[in-house]
């Protein structure tokens, strides 16, 4: 039951993404070109999904437990620290770069978007990188 509804959601989030436009790296990339020829139009894509998302997250810190009985795992880590903000520069300068992020990659990829491969691959190693270098 568990994968069933985790397929059920994932493919909602994937269409989600490439009817919002988030699975189109020039609209993307449109967005973030704050100081050219601005796209603005993501901007109502992500206050929609803030808005979407606010009354669930207030309801996993009172009762943390999904629908099917799972337990859910909050951060409790409030703190800015030094990791977040280099995490957040390096994850935002890719964002920037390729016009993509990790959920709509894999989306393309289910779309047989060949090139995106260059984007996955990367993002793979970065991790391992990642994975190495906190391990140390």
């Amino acid at each position: 039951m568990k994968k069933l509804a985790a397929f059920i959601f994932g493919s909602l989030f994937a269409l989600g993404l490439l009817v919002s436009g988030m699975s189109n790296p020039e609209k993307v990339l449109g967005f973030l070109d704050i100081t050219g020829d601005w796209d603005s139009s993501l901007i109502f894509v992500m206050v929609g999904a803030i808005a979407i998302a606010f009354i669930p997250f207030q309801k996993a810190i009172r009762v943390p437990k999904t629908v099917l009985g799972e337990n859910i795992k909050l951060p409790d880590n409030r703190k800015i620290d030094r990791k977040l903000i280099l995490g957040a520069l390096l994850f935002g300068t890719g964002w920037g770069m390729a016009g993509i992020c990790p959920a709509p990659a894999i989306t393309l990829i289910g779309l047989g978007y060949s090139q995106i491969w260059y984007f996955v691959i990367a993002m793979l190693i970065g991790m391992l990188i990642h994975r190495l270098w906190a391990k140390s």
